[in-house]
């Protein structure tokens, strides 16, 4: 192998290192997931846990379950707008009805209710993956003020 042979060998290896062909797009996803879950975490932590508790498992008959909601598998998009407008009324999570009031939210950003989103979407044995913050912006255009 000559000189010039081995600086093009050397070139490729180098290139095709850094362009990621072996799934950088995912790596970048998962970074990107792995992100929103860290930051989901003490968002809920700050703003949900004192209602919903540290695990999800709600308080009692006054604040509902998210761990192990039958109600989060199919209501994303009115997840996203309780979160951000809260919720006056009743709601019935795993056949048990609530009817306290969950306050609004209005100071969250939409990449703040994507990171909660994606953290309990992705907590307690569920993994949905990620909540973009497209997602939140186009379902917060649609949202009741009150659910």
């Amino acid at each position: 192998m000559n000189k010039g042979s081995l600086v093009l060998f050397s070139l490729w290896v180098f290139l095709v290192s850094c362009t990621g062909k072996s799934g950088g797009g995912a790596q970048q996803k998962d970074v990107k997931l792995e992100q929103y879950l860290v930051e989901g975490q003490q968002l809920y932590l700050q703003n949900c846990s004192s209602c919903h508790q540290r695990e999800g498992e709600g308080l009692a008959k006054l604040f509902p379950p998210l761990n192990q909601s039958d109600y989060l598998e199919n209501n994303t998009e009115d997840v996203i707008c309780i979160i951000r407008n809260g919720m006056k009324g009743a709601i019935v999570v795993n056949g048990i009805e609530f009817n306290q009031p969950m306050p609004a939210n209005p100071k969250l950003t939409a990449l703040e209710i994507a990171e909660i989103t994606t953290y309990i979407y992705n907590s307690w044995g569920r993994a949905e993956g990620l909540t973009s913050v497209k997602e939140v912006e186009k379902v917060l255009k649609t949202c009741p003020t009150t659910k």
